[in-house]
């Protein structure tokens, strides 16, 4: 009479284990494309080279010399391209996605940093903070198009979302330079704080956000008017800054205060503060502005952060008692530092600086799936999903 019942319970257990490795392989593999479409990421390395990582097949299948000092990475919107600069050599460099190969290389001028693009994708902004220029560049025929004297040490150029104006920050001056995008006269010069590096602009184009890494303060600038309306006191020297999709808040990561803090964009006010771990240090915010990971250079790991709610995604299987930013820990390497999203947000990208390795993260379950070997100091990150044509 007990055969059956033991038969069954078996046969069930049979059946679940079978269910649950389905669902382990199904997390382990990685995100399948149709045969005409390619997921890659580009990774910039001390050697002056882009390994470019397969994100189907979840490893390295080029490593390419481009120039020494490379910095600010960036893919294109839409063409099958990934650019940057030369910071030693002094040039714009344009990578072709599909063949692994550099296309062409700019040359701009003294210290370039970083770059960005035209919403319209057909221009590129550059700054060279060693001749204290701003260039934009055709991104068809490769050309100069514009020339702009700046304040000194021009170190970005950041572009309003509304095209029409770009922002450069000064960082020896301490000021926000505004330029007109089409020609890069100088509109009109703020005073910031000291030492700026970064700057972030709200949607709807009437307020920018400029940061210091060296400075616990955050400048905030009318652009109505062209006016520093207000230096916030912050609760230590910040690392990264990110802006709310809808610009609603600016969320401030700093690993003196060991966490972020949300700044309130339309009232200009220091809200809620957030302890995340030991040195937190760069962010990525998901597309819809609730979900937010965090990378902490110290301790070798990311924290994921529901923003919305102002909580760190707990970890069932730990208890209470453990500290908040213990509670879901994903291990992402020896000192990891930027992040990226794949373009459907899956896959969440960490540069490992320390070990020299890109982590792979699945957003769904929060679980590192790998850790694929890149080279020495990897420091910047570039995503792109392209077609064969």
């Amino acid at each position: 009479m007990g055969h059956p019942r033991n038969f069954r319970a078996y046969f069930l257990l049979v059946v679940l284990a079978i269910g649950a490795l389905a669902v382990l392989l199904r997390e382990h593999r990685p995100s399948m494309l149709r045969p005409d479409l390619h997921l890659c990421a580009y990774v910039t390395t001390a050697d002056g080279a882009v390994t470019v990582v397969d994100l189907v097949k979840l490893k390295a299948v080029a490593h390419i010399p481009v120039g020494p000092g490379l910095s600010g990475m960036r893919e294109h919107l839409t063409r099958p391209e990934i650019l940057g600069v030369s910071s030693q050599r002094g040039f714009v460099w344009i990578l072709d996605a599909r063949a692994y190969q550099v296309t062409a290389r700019i040359p701009v001028g003294l210290l370039p940093y970083a770059l960005d693009f035209s919403p319209d994708g057909n221009r590129i902004y550059t700054t060279t903070s060693g001749n204290d220029t701003v260039l934009a560049i055709d991104i068809r025929s490769r050309a100069i198009v514009a020339r702009g004297r700046t304040g000194r040490e021009p170190v970005l150029a950041h572009v309003s979302p509304d095209g029409k104006t770009v922002m450069v920050v000064n960082r020896r001056d301490g000021t926000l330079g505004i330029h007109d995008a089409a020609t890069l006269a100088l509109l009109s010069t703020v005073s910031v704080v000291r030492q700026p590096d970064d700057v972030a602009i709200a949607p709807d184009n009437s307020v920018a956000f400029v940061m210091s890494r060296s400075e616990p303060q955050l400048s905030v600038v009318d652009l109505r008017r062209n006016v520093l309306v207000a230096n916030l006191d912050l609760a230590g020297k910040p690392t990264d800054m990110l802006l709310k999709p809808d610009g609603g808040e600016l969320y401030v990561i700093s690993p003196e205060a060991h966490g972020l803090q949300a700044i309130n964009t339309w009232t200009h006010e220091v809200g809620d503060t957030m302890i995340l771990g030991s040195a937190p240090t760069r962010g990525v915010l998901s597309s819809d502005g609730s979900l937010l990971y965090v990378s902490d250079t110290a301790a070798g790991w990311v924290i994921p952060v529901d923003i919305a709610n102002r909580r760190i995604i707990r970890n069932p299987n730990l208890g209470k008692g453990f500290p908040a930013w213990m509670v879901l820990a994903i291990p992402a390497g020896d000192m990891p530092g930027t992040l990226r999203f794949d373009p459907n947000e899956t896959l969440l990208l960490v540069v490992s600086q320390g070990s020299g390795d890109l982590a792979v993260i699945r957003v769904g379950t929060n679980f590192l799936v790998t850790m694929v070997p890149v080279g020495d100091r990897p420091q910047d990150l570039a995503v792109k999903l392209y077609g064969n044509k």
